[in-house]
């Protein structure tokens, strides 16, 4: 394993990295995050009573949304076909927790796209309960597993969300 930063060259400038001679390779990549809420926002998704409307679905959509778009927002992030994403929200005693996994055939794997699905399906549940809750807290945001590729599979160590 070489300590070169592969996004940076030569002359130590940022560039996109070329993928065009990594073999094509099915892979997937599974992210995950939590919105800490109050009790009173766990008790309006649990009823279905948020006053902006379906929380969970506007924000399952938001992260499916986020992970197609994600070389629009992080710079060096190549473009890729997107296959599938699954986007889960569930709410817990004390927040919403977030899994996403996003899965392609292509050249480079797609843990940016999760986290970004996560993220955007966070800033989502964060802006369609801010009138019950101005203090929610996205954390814990973190890439959970990933597949293929030339380095095959890895799997967070210990508990996941």
């Amino acid at each position: 394993m070489t300590s070169r930063l592969t996004h940076i060259d030569d002359e130590g400038s940022a560039h996109m990295v070329d993928v065009s001679a990594k073999e094509v390779t099915a892979r997937t990549a599974r992210a995950s995050g939590r919105v800490l809420v109050s009790p009173e926002v766990v008790d309006a998704l649990r009823a279905g009573d948020v006053p902006k409307g379906d929380a969970l679905g506007v924000a399952r959509i938001a992260g499916i949304q986020g992970a197609k778009r994600t070389p629009d927002l992080v710079p060096l992030c190549h473009p890729l076909a997107i296959h599938g994403v699954d986007v889960d929200l569930s709410v817990a005693d004390d927040a919403v927790e977030i899994s996403a996994t996003v899965r392609t055939a292509d050249r480079t794997g797609v843990e940016m796209e999760a986290l970004t699905a996560v993220s955007t399906a966070a800033l989502a549940v964060v802006d369609m309960v801010k009138a019950i809750d101005r203090s929610a807290v996205i954390t814990d945001i973190r890439v959970e597993e990933k597949t293929g590729g030339r380095s095959g599979t890895w799997r967070r160590e210990g508990r996941s969300h």
